[in-house]
């Protein structure tokens, strides 16, 4: 069994406006960035079309106060829902929700404890569909930090923002803290994690995924 997580970014609002920025909560950042969102769920669509064995996970908690208790996850499967699974439908039965994630590192750790809770055994193999920018934070600092092995992992850049400048610059900025916390357990990042949880929700993946909380990781 595979697992192919789709790393959210936003809370869809209106899907009839979903191509536009009006359709989603939005940061300032953020801004004309609706279709390559919907990109990224079209790409993992498709993986998840051509491998009838994969598990399609959309993670992400619920980020904005203002777009109230719903998810990136949810967001993601009404977009390919509304879509009409881009001409897929037989994925929508094995396309699921991890609804907890808060940052990068949790899409990647969250989205493989969900696959064991719906297989009940981690996937032997994980695909993240995100910017192409965060590729080296995904297959390097992330994986590294899980023990996760290279040779079971595939990363797919589905696209880039437009201001790629900005966001180089930015991901430059975030791999020097995930190398220096690849946890994301200092101050920092516990305060990130503080603001883009509002509604204060807990995981459980302590007890369906407690090794993820051990040295001992079973997918070694």
């Amino acid at each position: 069994m595979s697992a192919i997580i789709v790393a959210g970014h936003a809370i869809v609002r209106d899907l009839n406006h979903v191509e536009t920025d009006d359709g989603w909560y939005l940061l300032d950042f953020q801004r004309g960035e609706p279709q390559k969102y919907i990109g990224h769920i079209e790409r993992a669509v498709q993986e998840a079309a051509a491998d009838p064995e994969a598990t399609l996970i959309f993670s992400g908690g619920p980020t904005r106060i203002l777009a109230g208790p719903r998810t990136e996850a949810l967001s993601y499967w009404l977009v390919a829902e509304h879509y009409g699974w881009f001409g897929h439908p037989q994925v929508r039965a094995r396309a699921y929700l991890e609804d907890f994630a808060r940052d990068s590192f949790e899409n990647l750790l969250f989205g493989i404890c969900r696959a064991q809770e719906i297989t009940g055994q981690p996937p032997r193999k994980v695909t993240i569909v995100s910017w192409e920018f965060k590729r080296q934070r995904f297959e390097d600092l992330h994986r590294e930090a899980i023990s996760w092995p290279r040779e079971r992992f595939r990363y797919i850049g589905a696209n880039d923002p437009d201001r790629i400048d900005q966001a180089l610059a930015a991901e430059r900025s975030a791999r020097a803290k995930y190398l220096a916390d690849p946890y994301s357990l200092g101050p920092e990042f516990q305060a990130k994690k503080w603001e883009r949880n509002p509604f204060r929700r807990q995981h459980g993946y302590a007890i369906s995924c407690p090794e993820m909380f051990t040295e001992d990781k079973a997918w070694r």
